[in-house]
């Protein structure tokens, strides 16, 4: 039997997924399955989200409608049904010890002594479970590795609890209060505030969450939060520094002459804290985001978490705290995972779904060695595979190479400076970061350090530069000394340059002195559940940045059948009432008689069985009268005297009204379905779909592609063809995703022709790759053979400059399908003398000679053209 609580959650998730999300509250089924765009073939893609955080905002979405939020002690009951289970599932381990107090004290016993005995958990090793059996709330943990996008994640569940709370009332959370990690408060408003939240709600959600939500917060030298206090859709953005609950740092602190400044200070800071917290502890409704969790869990279970600890609870106590969920990448404690986590997404699964780098054969150790012989092995080898290695708005790559203090960078920069110059680079591209840096300085590194001008391409950095350092362009890092207490400082600041960055086919460089490899070893085994050997896999997952290249591309405008409700012409003509006829309900009753079968024994045998017609209700008919007076607008006395002919008893049965209305609906319906032809204009690209970017002063409108490693070869870009395609045909945007090498062949093969001879051809584009309706207008509806309603977008479109349109659509024979050729097919029909669609079959990987053939004849021929 599973134990683990993550993948038996996965299952029930994917269940509910399935059967279409049930439960009482119906827009969060269409939330999700907004979230889900269908594609032609019946699969699902997701709109914006990536897979773990979709995954993980179900699983959260599961136990608060599925499961009703419940305590996660709570819940582990529910799901084990026998304490043996319950204790595995837990990770309490059945020692000598733990056996002697069950069986002294009971299950309840043991519970009491996690919750309660220092000592007994100490020895236990039970930090992790008395965790999460001591919290009043509940509580949950969203385990997901680095790069998977935790804000967003907290971002949605916000909007989807905003979004629902706006449509039911106050079962939802309606205030959420979110502490960025470190003091990266700024970085983390940004994220939250860029989120595109259009494509995690369907439209009339996000109307009304974006015309309600206000985003703030706290800054250092505003004593309160700049909110209204009691008010509701409040999401405040802050860091446990500025509302945490504190005692005087400085011991027994005297009012007198030598130090009044200080106690002053101290009294300002506290009063700070305590206004804040008063105006949070304001707002009903309340939910609590830990981004980066372990600074509250797990890697803190002491001081520092108590104080944070001390906050939630006093916010718990002074309002209505929903629940509080923290996101992480690191869930273990001690080698225990926290059984608080409902979805984990690690390290390993990150670099197989394209999250993050590759690493395999990429982390390179070094025997004892000097620091200077190090850092210029490390240097030559990083400019050797990463020179011209850069992202997509042409950020240089970057390494960072950590060391315990400041006294070893003032040793080592200036070799570096001499190793760059003998590298042929310029000694600019070095800096150094410590914690006693400038704030401006500080600012850049933690803010600023994404920027495409940045000049800096190699970071030496003293106690900066780990947890929360979001450096997309960081390839590489370099940790040359072993730290004697590092508090996971090996693995935080090794996997820095994990981030994966779109259209990167570049692995992540880890350079480490071969001591510190037994302790990355170490430090990922009691965070992640994995070893260096899990994290040696290919990606399966490719991203890639897609760009639009063509902005002017004239609309497609066709004839198109629709369907149009109108009003009938006609008079509602006199309406005729029947008294339905409907069975009377009936049971039946049984009479018993007792049998006597010995001197001990008596039965009981049926001795008669009476029909009984069972009472119905009845209404009187001047109520049922006014009520379709209302309902059909009809003339209330004509109504009466209708009813009156069929029921002169003034009485109408409850079983009839429901016929009664049924034979009105009938006889006063004044409408009916008409199908009109009428043109439609449709945009082959409609470039505010995209995001926008800004390259080399230009903006420039992108999008994230997602494609399987197997697929590779079928991702076309523009600039491998500009030395055939002299004409400039094609790519209105860039790469060009294909589905299969068919479809590729015929490409290229049709686009070396229109090149070498282009008649009056004006463009050719492939379609197929873009069926997001809010990117494009070339999209077909159809209904699939189970009655279902999908969208088609055929392969590639060829316009000639007479305004005449070729639609291809390229498949393999078995792949066939004529439900939704058809709605092309109708399309053709109503404009002959404008389109032409073509359906190319094959069985191979090559499209066919006389497949390219028929497309070039239509190309070149004016008779089928």
């Amino acid at each position: 039997m599973d134990l683990f609580v993550p993948s038996k959650l996965r299952t029930r998730v994917e269940e509910w997924r399935k059967t279409g999300y049930p439960c009482e509250y119906g827009a969060i089924s269409e939330i999700m399955n907004w979230n889900l765009m269908e594609v032609e073939e019946g699969n699902k893609t997701l709109r914006y989200l990536r897979k773990a955080q979709f995954e993980a905002l179900e699983t959260y979405w599961y136990m608060r409608l599925i499961e009703k939020t419940p305590h996660i002690f709570e819940f582990y009951k529910r799901l084990y049904d026998d304490n043996s289970k319950l204790l595995k599932a837990l990770g309490i381990p059945l020692n000598e010890d733990i056996t002697n107090l069950i069986l002294n004290k009971g299950f309840d016993g043991l519970i009491t002594s996690i919750k309660t005995d220092d000592q007994f958990v100490k020895k236990n090793k039970l930090e992790a479970v008395r965790e999460s059996l001591t919290l009043d709330y509940p509580s949950y943990i969203l385990a997901l590795a680095m790069g998977s996008g935790k804000t967003v994640l907290i971002g949605s569940i916000i909007a989807t609890e905003f979004a629902l709370a706006l449509e039911y009332g106050n079962n939802f959370v309606t205030n959420a209060l979110v502490f960025a990690p470190g003091k990266t408060i700024l970085g983390a408003l940004k994220e939250i505030s860029d989120i595109n939240f259009d494509k995690i709600l369907p439209p009339r959600l996000y109307k009304q969450f974006i015309s309600s939500v206000k985003i703030t917060y706290t800054q250092d030298k505003e004593k309160d939060i700049p909110i209204v206090k009691g008010s509701n859709f409040n999401v405040i953005i802050t860091n446990t520094e500025k509302i945490r609950i504190q005692k005087p740092t400085g011991g027994n602190i005297q009012r007198n002459l030598l130090n009044y400044k200080e106690f002053e200070k101290f009294e300002e800071d506290q009063e700070i804290a305590n206004l804040r917290l008063q105006t949070i502890a304001s707002l009903p409704h309340l939910a609590i985001f830990s981004d980066e969790a372990h600074h509250t869990y797990g890697q803190n279970l002491d001081s520092e978490l108590k104080k944070v600890r001390k906050t939630v609870d006093y916010l718990a106590e002074n309002t209505n705290v929903i629940v509080v969920i923290n996101t992480t990448g690191t869930p273990y404690y001690q080698k225990q995972m926290l059984r608080d986590v409902i979805y984990w997404y690690g390290l390993s699964q990150g670099i197989k779904d394209g999250i993050l780098k590759e690493i395999k054969d990429s982390i390179l150790s070094y025997d004892v060695i000097d620091i200077e012989n190090f850092v210029g092995i490390v240097l030559t080898d990083f400019f050797k595979e990463y020179k011209d290695t850069q992202l997509f708005d042409g950020t240089p790559s970057k390494i960072a190479i950590y060391f315990p203090q400041t006294n070893d960078i003032n040793e080592v920069k200036p070799f570096v400076e001499r190793k760059i110059i003998e590298l042929g680079l310029d000694p600019s591209i070095v800096i150094n970061v410590d914690n006693k840096s400038d704030d401006s300085l500080k600012d850049f590194f933690n803010n600023r350090i994404n920027e495409p001008h940045n000049p800096y391409r190699i970071y030496l950095l003293v106690n900066m530069g780990t947890e929360g350092w979001n450096c997309p362009s960081l390839f590489a890092t370099a940790l040359a000394r072993k730290l004697k207490s590092s508090n996971n400082f090996v693995l935080q600041a090794a996997s820095r340059c994990l981030r994966q960055v779109p259209h990167n086919t570049k692995r992540a460089r880890i350079y480490l002195s071969e001591d510190n490899v037994a302790v990355l070893d170490s430090q990922l085994k009691e965070t992640f559940g994995e070893n260096l050997k899990d994290l040696m896999i290919r990606q399966d997952i490719r991203r890639e940045k897609l760009v639009l290249r063509k902005m002017e591309i004239p609309p497609l405008v066709l004839k198109r059948k629709m369907k149009k409700v109108i009003l009938n012409d006609n008079m509602i003509n006199d309406i005729v009432l029947t008294k339905p006829i409907v069975s009377s309900q009936e049971a039946k009753k049984t009479i018993y008689n007792p049998i006597d079968v010995d001197d001990k024994k008596k039965v009981l045998v049926e001795s008669e069985v009476e029909k009984l017609v069972l009472f119905e209700n009845s209404m009187d008919i001047y109520e049922i009268a006014v009520e379709f007076s209302i309902i059909y607008r009809i003339d209330l006395q004509k109504i009466y005297e209708k009813l009156l002919i069929i029921y002169p008893e003034r009485e109408i049965l409850e079983s009839h009204i429901p016929e009664l209305k049924k034979q009105i609906e009938l006889q006063t319906k004044n409408y009916k379905i008409t199908e009109e032809e009428v043109e439609i204009i449709l945009a082959l690209i409609k470039q505010d779909g995209f995001d926008k970017e800004k390259l080399d002063d230009n903006i420039i409108y992108t999008t994230e592609i997602v494609y399987h490693k197997d697929k590779e070869a079928l991702l076309l870009k523009y600039e491998s063809f500009k030395e055939m395609n002299k004409k400039d045909f094609s790519f209105h945007y860039s790469p060009y995703n294909m589905d299969s090498h068919p479809e590729k062949d015929f490409f290229e093969q049709i686009l070396r022709a229109i090149n070498e001879d282009p008649a009056d051809i004006e463009d050719m584009f492939f379609m197929g790759g873009i069926k997001d309706p809010k990117k494009t207008d070339f999209l077909f509806e159809y209904v699939d053979k189970t009655g279902k309603y999908r969208s088609y977008t055929p392969d590639f479109l060829i316009r000639k400059r007479n305004g005449k349109v070729l639609i291809v659509e390229i498949k393999g024979e078995v792949f066939r399908d004529e439900t939704k050729e058809m709605a092309i097919r109708e399309l053709e029909g109503l404009n002959p003398d404008k389109l032409k669609y073509e359906i190319l079959l094959t069985k191979e990987d090559q499209i066919g000679f006389e497949n390219v053939k028929k497309v070039k004849n239509w190309c070149v021929g004016e008779i089928n053209g």
